[in-house]
């Protein structure tokens, strides 16, 4: 007897249904066999469900089955075909009548029948909507995430034995209920910009780049506090719309992060720099997002930047730009988002005593210009505001009050953001920074006086068409934090200063 089974396979940051199909034949040497390119996971799949078939108290076929994953040109990988095939069998053996035409069904079996969490249930989950599945059968662990998007009814199940019980209705599983989320940004961090002494100018410049979606490279002495910055930084974000949630939520599931149905908090990487160029930026024989993209409407810090491999570096020049990253390989192409706001932190030179006051520098010209070449004119373009960052005095440490709170800053940084997502509204697009050429010219106004100033900058400062374009970013969103409806010069020279160095 024949039976079909649909569930799905993740490809890239996005699904496609998968037909499993389950033969048992009368005839023939008892057998287990599975076809349609599975990989080493569901082809181990066979004792998974051996042993869970079992141990749920149901009859594993002494014949000779046969289990297909159609299409058949697709490979498939993980462990969440597991409870699609048990059913399958189930269903061709004659122990289970149900219709689950209209069903999607994963998730892995443990041994006992239990069923296991499963990564990629949101990514499911939306493309049940898309097919117009009316039901999801998954793990429970996995409800929640998959509820998020809705339209298709949830029965979540904690073994395969409840969901037996469920068909043949001796006990019928509720469907699950999602529980609303709260985008706010109430949360203990560990860093609080009011326990940073000093450096007034980076923690402004922290303010701009938060309120925008801005680069920035803080570049200084040793201990001078740019690490700690750029830590506290993730205090001041403002807080994620329920479609940049989705987003994020997408990368956590593929990636199988998600604990609580949906994540809330802007993401905050922070990867060392020995890591591999595919660790970075993604990619690998199935592609999986990268820290780029693991850091997508949220904050990718690189301390140490000059350190990391130049491969590394110069692979980040077409995410800056454009807020994504596609992974090709010889048989398929994988996109992936990366809109992210690179912090990233520098020494002046090896020693990180180039031009301080107090410490003198123990490299040679020779060291320090090398070292200043690892960091390529092109990525230092597509970084919108360099700040140098002094090293504070031991008088300033313990004689200065405490500064300006996070929370204080973080309403600024809200209430400009909002402005952004009220003017952007139309345009597909969040913030300052994610604005094109046309955008530019169509919601930058500036005042009259500020294009001799641009083009007095422009020429001295050599800018290229992008830095110009950036600098006009920036000042717009110094307007925005101000309440101001156009750029005005005050706002322009505040931007071109961040292009100094």
């Amino acid at each position: 007897m024949l039976s079909k089974i649909y569930s799905g396979a993740i490809v890239g940051l996005g699904a496609v249904p998968i037909t499993v199909e389950v033969d048992i034949a009368t005839q023939g040497l008892p057998s287990f066999t599975i076809v349609g390119l599975p990989d080493k996971a569901i082809d181990e799949s066979k004792e998974r469900v051996r042993a869970a078939l079992k141990n749920s108290g149901a009859d594993f076929p002494a014949k000779r089955i046969t289990v297909n994953l159609a299409p058949a040109d697709l490979p498939k990988e993980g462990p969440s075909y597991d409870l699609p095939i048990a059913i399958g069998i189930l269903l061709s053996s004659g122990q289970l009548n149900a219709d689950l035409s209209r069903s999607l069904v994963y998730g892995e079996l443990s041994l006992d029948g239990s069923l296991a969490s499963s990564r990629g249930s949101l990514l499911l989950a939306q493309m049940a909507q898309e097919r117009d599945f009316g039901q999801l059968i998954l793990p429970k662990e996995n409800a929640s995430e998959a509820a998020v998007i809705g339209g298709s009814k949830v029965l979540a199940a904690e073994n395969l034995k409840e969901l037996f019980e469920h068909f043949v209705g001796t006990k019928i599983i509720e469907p699950f209920k999602q529980k609303k989320f709260k985008f706010d940004q109430d949360v203990d961090f560990d860093f609080d910009m009011s326990d940073i002494k000093g450096q007034e100018q980076a923690k402004r410049a922290l303010e701009i780049a938060a309120a925008g979606g801005h680069n920035l490279l803080f570049k200084g002495p040793p201990g001078a506090g740019k690490t700690l910055l750029a830590r506290t930084f993730a205090s001041i974000l403002p807080k994620l719309t329920f479609e940049e949630a989705i987003e994020v939520t997408k990368i956590s599931s593929l990636i199988g992060a998600v604990k609580s149905g949906m994540v809330t908090q802007r993401p905050f990487r922070s990867p060392h720099h020995t890591a591999s160029s595919i660790g970075i930026i993604g990619g690998g024989t199935n592609p999986r997002p990268g820290e780029i993209s693991q850091a997508h409407r949220g904050v990718l810090f690189l301390d140490e930047f000059p350190e990391f491999p130049r491969s590394v570096l110069e692979a980040l020049r077409q995410p800056l730009e454009d807020g994504f990253v596609t992974v090709s390989r010889a048989a398929s192409s994988v996109k992936f988002p990366a809109q992210f706001i690179l912090i990233a932190a520098s020494n002046p030179c090896p020693c990180g005593h180039f031009g301080d006051p107090n410490k003198e520098c123990v490299c040679l010209p020779t060291q320090i210009t090398r070292y200043e070449k690892r960091l390529s004119g092109p990525i230092m373009d597509r970084i919108d505001m360099h700040v140098h960052v002094p090293a504070v005095k031991t008088n300033d440490l313990v004689g200065l009050p405490k500064g300006e709170s996070s929370v204080a800053i973080r309403q600024r940084v809200q209430k400009a953001r909002d402005r952004q997502l009220a003017r952007f509204k139309k345009a597909g697009i969040v913030s300052n920074s994610e604005m094109n050429a046309k955008q530019i010219k169509q919601f930058c106004q500036i005042e009259a006086s500020c294009k001799e100033i641009l083009t007095a900058a422009a020429s001295q400062m050599k800018l290229s068409a992008r830095g110009f374009y950036r600098v006009l970013k920036v000042a717009q969103t110094i307007a925005d934090i101000e309440g101001k409806e156009r750029i005005a010069p005050e706002h322009l020279a505040e931007a071109l200063q961040y292009r100094s160095l």
